[in-house]
């Protein structure tokens, strides 16, 4: 299969110049390992490799001993390996040693305490839209947080392609294949969280079926902040008790653990106010493909259900401004109002710069997002954060254009790093 570059190529490069061992991050299918291959020297697959995760536990010097970078493919299948790696690292003092790839956080998390100064780390997602050649990247998410103001020609997609796209999902397994075949990968990849991956990263055994309820029930909230008392009372339905919040907890974090669900946080300014703030994550997949996938849904479902797919737009272009913006040393908020004032997707760099983007997916409502967007910046005035880089209303298709001062308009066909 042929390798197509992505985004976080340079900054795994940028990485391994700084420190000792490079983690890769990310769910399975995401493209890890591929991506550490094109970066590294001599490999241990350790998923495919029994003898290897058995010399681990026998001889980890061996294991170790490789061209550099070397890559630990799936490490959290021997964790042993971590201290020995870290060691290793210690006693050589050069960077670039090991690229360490891991689809799921190991229960103890003994990454957390003893990588300081000797690890980095890189988070992987599917693929963005750029990434996969849907998108012209003309309208550049770092140069918007820099105040540039930027142009696009027209770029369309289409409702029904949206659909599709959505359906299909960002997973490099996917390229080329149709919609239906990319579906049911996503179905078996769903099955198999449910039924074996929870367990593996779980301290006790997890019941497939109250998960995959768990799951679907995630997958009808999609895009919003929904508590988990609210999905474990969806989940018990017409039988309280059947699935406890607590319990329901635990099956999040696990979903967590495997990096399938990823979290979008509040933004919290300092208003000189009195405004009240929600401060509840908004929860999404880390690809919307999978919130698809347990329900057993088509593209057909989707267009006769336009809320509910707008709901899916949204998770999709959180998915892409998470990759962009990674990559400018930002990250990505949602902002929320008891007073019912709300944006979409706040993108804050490390050093305080920032952009606000409401999400819609037809242009009747566009008008609404760039109202929303202007009394937002105005009761910013009140606050520690100063003027907006960028305000914009991310669309399926139209002409693009954002910076300065005005409230400006993208289609996600023209959204890149």
């Amino acid at each position: 299969m042929t390798y197509l570059p992505r985004i976080v190529d340079a900054e795994l490069a940028q990485l391994l110049e700084a420190t000792g061992a490079v983690l890769v991050e990310g769910p399975k299918a995401s493209g890890k390992t591929a991506t550490a291959t094109q970066a590294a020297a001599s490999d241990v697959l350790l998923d495919i490799d029994d003898n290897a995760r058995r010399m681990v536990e026998i001889d980890p010097a061996t294991t170790l001993a490789g061209d550099t970078p070397r890559l630990i493919d799936e490490w959290q299948l021997a964790p042993g390996i971590w201290n020995h790696v870290r060691r290793t690292v210690d006693r050589r003092g050069l960077p670039g040693q090991f690229i360490l790839t891991g689809s799921a956080v190991p229960a103890d998390d003994i990454t957390r305490h003893t990588g300081a100064g000797r690890f980095s780390r890189l988070r992987m997602r599917p693929l963005s839209l750029y990434e996969a050649g849907r998108s012209s990247g003309e309208i550049s998410l770092a140069a918007l947080l820099d105040g540039h103001e930027q142009r696009a020609r027209q770029s369309g997609i289409s409702i029904p392609s949206l659909a599709e796209l959505i359906c299909a999902g960002g997973w490099p397994g996917n390229i080329g294949k149709s919609t239906q075949a990319a579906m049911r990968a996503n179905r078996g990849y769903m099955d198999d969280i449910c039924r074996v991956d929870i367990s593996r990263v779980s301290e006790a055994r997890r019941d497939p079926v109250k998960v995959e309820r768990l799951v679907r029930s995630l997958a009808r909230s999609v895009a919003t902040p929904v508590s988990i008392s609210r999905l474990a009372a969806d989940v018990a339905g017409a039988d309280p008790g059947t699935l406890k919040p607590e319990t329901a907890a635990r099956y999040v974090e696990a979903l967590h653990r495997l990096m399938v669900v990823e979290n979008q946080p509040a933004w919290s300014p300092h208003l000189r106010s009195r405004t009240t703030l929600r401060s509840s994550p908004v929860r999404h997949f880390v690809d919307p493909s999978l919130a698809i996938a347990a329900l057993g849904a088509a593209p057909a479902r989707l267009l006769a259900d336009l809320g509910f797919l707008g709901f899916l737009y949204e998770s999709l272009v959180i998915r892409d401004l998470r990759v962009y913006a990674q990559a400018a040393d930002a990250r990505v908020f949602h902002y929320r109002e008891k007073d019912g004032l709300e944006v979409d997707a706040i993108v804050e760099a490390a050093d305080g710069r920032w952009a606000a983007f409401e999400i819609k997916l037809g242009e009747s409502r566009v008008r609404q997002g760039e109202e929303s967007l202007r009394r937002f910046a105005g009761r910013m005035h009140g606050s520690d954060r100063g003027k907006p880089s960028a305000l914009a209303v991310i669309v399926p298709n139209g002409y693009g254009y954002a910076g300065g001062e005005r409230t400006g308009t993208i289609p996600i066909g023209a959204l890149g790093p």
